[in-house]
């Protein structure tokens, strides 16, 4: 029976893709400097077998054989993203598979060395190198899949996106959000003049503001015995569904960028947490692509985390494990003050939700251009400066630290990943008008932080449909209508403009 033939495999290629999770969070949490070398060798190695064994051309024979049995429902899903899956891995070999992989992870590596000192100059050579990958990958994926070089590479992150649809809705958002930002920073500009923003006393030692992330994730449902938060460079949520890595970064004078940024990779954590576990080998049991991971994020950190009602709940905790000495004279509307706070940054992972997808979408023009070949990785400074100053009126000519050596995306090879975020956050939009009609107390239960029912809406219609569904009927079944900006400006606006 082919499709036994194809549970088997599925077994164990989850078994080598489990082994080099797990390599990859100790190399990028744990692991010394010298040992990247051998890491990346390693890793390079497992990749390739990993590639070998999910593309031999036998599977080819396999998969018509299982399309043609006796399969329940489950089954067939499983067979139609397998197939999918394999057809997008047979556009690579795996000696290129080998080769992308450790230069990935030395620029990555090399990154880590030169982002602080924002050395473009000796970072150059190798983010040439993965592009250059990047392009031969693109062009490898756009002959077999018959689709242009950049929409092959959205494909890898966001099955049946296409880059001139993405394109359309981001000229429309961009259009809205040129305009509504100045709104917005004049509307909190009011707000202020009427109520002054606190600001926060002393230090906050990391160990209690880990205690604090650590207490907010499992009120929400991060189980702990599936997972755990370490320190990283960069944020990131990562491992495997029975074993979620999850990180972040503290600075000691401040914490709600570190929170945040807790709340936001807990969100990826309850997603993969809640993944079929028992069909877990299987690709359609699977997370349905980095849009709907994203929207799962964001959902967890924009639409419930910055609301009032979360913080009358954890405001009380932020007191008992940070001290109540840094919110003294605080009250809910200072506390708002603060993660409703509007400001152009140049930072992507530190950006408020109004100016966030400007932010994308820089980057998803540039790499366009970058895959494409009418940009040359040395002129990325440039343009990179060009459309901050147009979209975000700031500069970053001097300052590529801050530019574009500061995401790790690039550096790792991951091209056409970045629509991702502000997708995303249209879903979450979309997805909390939708739990608002359908728990009509969720304000009230979120107040009392108890996240039981928006979890169960969540479960059903998000997290137990895994990738038996493409990302536009997901969205239909679970909210009842395709994907809309409406609901993403509403919300801005309600929040910004209304708050």
């Amino acid at each position: 029976m082919s499709f036994a033939q194809i549970d088997a495999l599925c077994r164990r290629l989850e078994a080598l893709d489990h082994a080099q999770a797990m390599l990859g969070v100790d190399e990028a949490v744990n692991m010394p400097e010298g040992g990247g070398e051998k890491r990346a060798e390693a890793m390079s190695v497992l990749a390739s077998m990993s590639h070998e064994m999910a593309s031999a051309p036998h599977i080819a024979d396999w998969i018509d054989k299982a399309q043609s049995e006796d399969l329940d429902d489950a089954q067939q899903a499983a067979v139609r993203e397998f197939k999918r899956t394999y057809t997008n891995l047979t556009c690579l070999s795996s000696e290129f598979v080998a080769r992308q992989v450790n230069a990935r992870i030395r620029c990555e590596q090399l990154w880590r060395q030169l982002r602080p000192k924002g050395d473009w100059k000796d970072f150059l050579p190798s983010f040439e190198n993965i592009v250059s990958l990047a392009r031969e990958e693109a062009q490898r994926r756009a002959d077999v899949l018959k689709l242009d070089p950049y929409d092959a590479m959205i494909e890898q992150y966001d099955p049946g996106s296409r880059q001139s649809e993405i394109a359309r809705v981001f000229a429309d958002l961009k259009g809205f959000l040129k305009a509504f930002i100045p709104q917005a920073l004049d509307a909190q500009a009011q707000r202020r003049a009427r109520r002054p923003l606190k600001t926060f006393r002393a230090v906050f030692p990391i160990e209690r503001q880990k205690a604090l992330g650590q207490a907010l994730m499992q009120a929400i449902g991060f189980d702990f015995s599936h997972g755990r938060l370490d320190v990283s460079h960069h944020p990131f949520c990562g491992g495997v569904p029975s074993d979620v890595r999850m990180t972040t970064r503290y600075r000691t004078d401040e914490f709600l960028s570190s929170l945040m940024g807790i709340l936001h990779e807990t969100g990826h954590g309850l997603y993969e947490q809640n993944l079929p576990r028992d069909l877990g080998h299987w690709p359609s049991a699977k997370a349905r692509g980095m849009a709907t991971h994203e929207s799962q994020s964001l959902f967890q950190e924009m639409q419930l985390s910055r609301r009032p009602e979360f913080w009358a709940f954890a405001l009380p905790l932020a007191r008992k494990h940070l001290g109540a000495e840094h919110f003294e004279g605080f009250e809910m509307e200072d506390m708002l003050a603060h993660v409703h706070r509007v400001e152009r940054g140049l930072i992507r992972v530190d950006a408020d939700e109004a100016t966030y997808p400007l932010h994308v979408i820089l980057r998803f023009e540039l790499e366009q251009e970058l895959i494409s070949g009418r940009l040359a990785p040395k002129d990325v400074p440039e343009m990179w400066d060009a459309r901050m100053r147009d979209y975000l009126d700031l500069s970053t000519i001097d300052n590529p630290k801050d530019g574009p050596m500061q995401d790790v995306h690039w550096p790792s090879g991951a091209f056409g990943y970045f629509p991702s975020y502000t997708l995303g956050a249209m879903m979450a939009a979309q997805q909390w008008a939708a739990v608002e009609r359908a728990v009509a107390d969720a304000g009230i239960q979120i107040s009392r932080g108890d996240f039981t029912a928006i979890n169960d809406w969540r479960r059903r219609n998000i997290w137990s449909k895994a990738s038996t569904l493409s990302t536009p009927d997901l969205m239909r079944q679970a909210t009842g209508e395709p994907l809309s900006a409406k609901y993403f400006e509403a919300h801005l606006r309600a929040r910004y403009l209304n708050g």
